[in-house]
């Protein structure tokens, strides 16, 4: 086995463990966070208040 067909296999290996990271922080957000805080706008909302416009 060559040098390229290692690296090639430890580049699976670290997509799939990158890959289980980011499922088990969806579900822990998921779990932690309800679907209305997830879902809210609240950062735009702050922004748009604080917007001044001059015509």
């Amino acid at each position: 086995m060559d040098i390229w067909n290692i690296m090639e296999y430890a580049a699976w290996a670290l997509a799939a463990i990158f890959g289980l990271i980011i499922v088990a922080d969806w579900l822990r957000t998921d779990s932690t966070y309800s679907e209305d805080v997830l879902m809210s706008s609240r950062e735009g909302e702050l922004e748009a208040m604080t917007e001044e416009h001059k015509i």
